[in-house]
């Protein structure tokens, strides 16, 4: 099932995504039993927002050895343990919006991640064994990143961190067994402009997911919502404002977004 989250003249949703391009609204959040409106939607009359507002999106680092090969040695040695960090919920945006760019900027990078979605029950200290049952489902994120500051940082928040550098979606897929799909096994790409970037899978994760969400549940709760990003494969590269940036993953689609310069929009008031 396609869990997708829409803006319509009716305000903002959620919905099921079906294979005749319909969407049907819910009512309320997605975990549970569904109860529907009644209500449909064509796709094309709606806009598709990022399927889901964590309270926190939880990074993996360096969970694929190709990716670390070809940072060469920037970010260090393949880590013994998941190797974590955070990117603030503001920094999430969706399918169709537009990546910016920080001022004076010139290297920053796609990274294109099979993104996990925590469901109802949450997640805190679990065993490998028992976190597939704290999981949603599965979508597309895009850990962008500036490359200069997360060298010259020593650490990754900013680098990582900026509004609209954590692209998700288009859809929350909730049984790919149910289309004969294993999560650890699923073909990731990236092209910009449609040039191939990027090209893994996720059997190639040093960490596999059910590590990744007993690991992570140990440290801090994850509640429902919550995203896990589980690494990226090897092919990042530099974005620049007027590029189309395209992550597909097998099963889940493509989760298409523009590039742009940076918003100069402030919040501040007026004198006083």
């Amino acid at each position: 099932m396609r869990i997708v989250r829409f803006a319509s003249p009716q305000g903002m949703s959620f919905g099921v995504l079906d294979g005749d391009g319909q969407v049907a609204q819910i009512e309320g959040h997605p975990f549970g039993q569904l109860s529907f409106t009644g209500a449909r939607f064509a796709q094309a009359d709606v806009r598709l927002l990022s399927p889901i507002l964590p309270s926190k999106v939880v990074c993996v680092g360096k969970n694929y050895a190709d990716h670390i090969a070809e940072m060469k040695g920037q970010t260090g040695d393949a880590p013994s343990e998941p190797l974590l960090f955070l990117k603030p919920s503001t920094s999430v945006i969706g399918p169709g919006d537009a990546i910016r760019i920080p001022p004076r900027s010139t290297n920053v990078h796609h990274e294109a991640e099979l993104a996990v979605v925590i469901g109802a029950r949450g997640a805190r200290n679990v065993s490998p064994e028992q976190a597939p049952a704290s999981i949603f489902g599965y979508t597309i994120g895009n850990d962008v990143t500036e490359r200069d500051m997360q060298k010259s940082d020593g650490q990754w928040t900013r680098a990582k961190g900026f509004d609209s550098f954590c692209p998700l979606g288009p859809w929350i897929e909730t049984d790919l067994a149910g289309v004969g799909l294993d999560p650890a096994d699923l073909a990731i790409s990236c092209t910009v402009d449609g040039e191939p970037r990027q090209n893994g899978r996720t059997s190639q994760l040093i960490f596999g997911v059910p590590t990744l969400i007993s690991y992570i549940s140990r440290v801090m709760t994850l509640l429902p919502g919550d995203v896990v990003l589980t690494g990226t494969p090897a092919g990042v590269g530099p974005i620049r404002p007027g590029q189309r940036v395209e992550c597909t993953i097998e099963g889940l689609g493509t989760l298409t977004n523009s590039v742009t310069g940076a918003d100069a929009v402030s919040t501040a008031g007026g004198s006083r």
